[in-house]
């Protein structure tokens, strides 16, 4: 299943998150793959709008898998601050999912 999702990072954090990301740790990487996570890309546009995808069997087990990772935990802890999201919420839990409306093949 091919999943997509956005998210808003803060305008004066986009070159920080960017930095970050070119420097996933390697544990979280191992994790994602763990779960089921395959084909996992992040696009930003300048005012900050992202947009995930990635490739899964089952994203809402991926959500799952992840979602009892010590170093999910941390890695949404870390990363919270750099997303226009709700008070208190992990990023993980505050995707916007959007429906795929076309697909080539």
């Amino acid at each position: 299943m091919r999943v997509g999702f956005c998210f808003k990072v803060k305008q004066d954090l986009i070159p920080e998150y960017k930095r970050r990301h070119r420097e996933v740790w390697p544990d979280m990487l191992q994790a994602l793959r763990e779960t089921g996570w395959r084909n996992y890309s992040l696009f930003m546009r300048d005012d900050g709008l992202l947009f995930g995808y990635l490739e899964t069997d089952d994203f809402d087990a991926a959500l799952r898998g992840m979602s009892q990772r010590e170093i999910n935990l941390k890695w949404q802890a870390d990363m919270a601050p750099f997303f226009e999201i709700e008070l208190g919420r992990r990023p993980d839990e505050s995707m916007m999912r959007l429906e795929e409306v076309f697909h080539l093949d």
